[in-house]
């Protein structure tokens, strides 16, 4: 799927670029796509003088869920000596949570192509647990216990995005009530690992400079705004490109 925009990123950037073949859900559950990432830029990181990189000048990058997998990635290795420092992380329209499928662009967007609402939960989902039979608790969001949302709620929350993102047919929405047994299964959703945007603030003041790339009709929308907003509150420099009638796979 991403070879060609691998080919064109390499010739139009005069850059190496390594993409990495992660093996896929729902045969392959989390967190093997995020260890096959990890451990293939590690590689690469070790290896830099067989690939002519600058290791001053590597950056990490991904779209959607290479996205989410790109900003776990460079969490992991925020805080390793032993290897160079990330120079960049580009986040195209990355997924980033899975705490909040009622954000506004979750409403907004639920049923614009290419990523319905009900499609981003079955994904995630699939990539969690093989397994979607709880799909409708979770986009009600009675996956999560009282306690988490709130301990959560300073950086998932609707009021951090503005205001201006909100005037296209949104209405606040109130979590279902909780069900413990539905939390038993889906309990690793809460993993920084597979929701980067509830990494710790230590973590993310260690971030590289960063890109995120937002579309206007995405579910994923306020994933990336949120984030924004963390790695600033974080002092990690952010350039922040909005694509007021992109959509959500519109690199491809």
């Amino acid at each position: 799927s991403h070879e060609k925009i691998c080919r064109y990123i390499a010739r139009e950037s005069e850059s190496v670029v390594v993409s990495v073949g992660y093996r896929l859900a729902p045969e392959h559950k989390y967190p093997a796509a995020y260890e096959d990432c990890l451990n293939a830029t590690i590689y690469f990181m070790k290896n830099i003088e067989h690939y002519g990189v600058d290791p001053a000048r590597i950056v990490i990058c991904g779209d959607s869920s290479g996205g989410n997998l790109a900003a776990a990635v460079s969490q992991t290795l925020a805080g390793r000596s032993d290897l160079p420092k990330l120079r960049a992380q580009i986040l195209i329209y990355p997924g980033l949570q899975a705490l909040d499928f009622n954000l506004p662009s979750y409403h907004q967007n639920q049923g614009v192509p290419l990523l319905f609402r009900e499609r981003a939960a079955f994904y995630v989902l699939q990539y969690l647990n093989g397994d979607a039979s709880h799909m409708q608790e979770v986009l009600e969001g009675s996956h999560i216990p009282p306690e988490m949302r709130l301990k959560y709620r300073k950086w998932v929350n609707p009021d951090n995005i503005p205001e201006k993102f909100k005037v296209r047919g949104y209405k606040p929405h109130k979590p279902c009530e909780f069900k413990a047994e539905v939390f038993e299964k889906v309990k690793r959703i809460c993993e920084p690992n597979l929701c980067p945007l509830l990494a710790e603030d230590a973590i993310v003041q260690q971030l590289p400079e960063s890109f995120i790339l937002t579309c206007e009709y995405d579910v994923l929308r306020d994933d990336g705004l949120l984030y924004k907003k963390r790695l600033e509150d974080n002092g990690v420099q952010v350039t922040w490109y909005h694509l007021e009638d992109g959509f959500h796979g519109v690199i491809s």
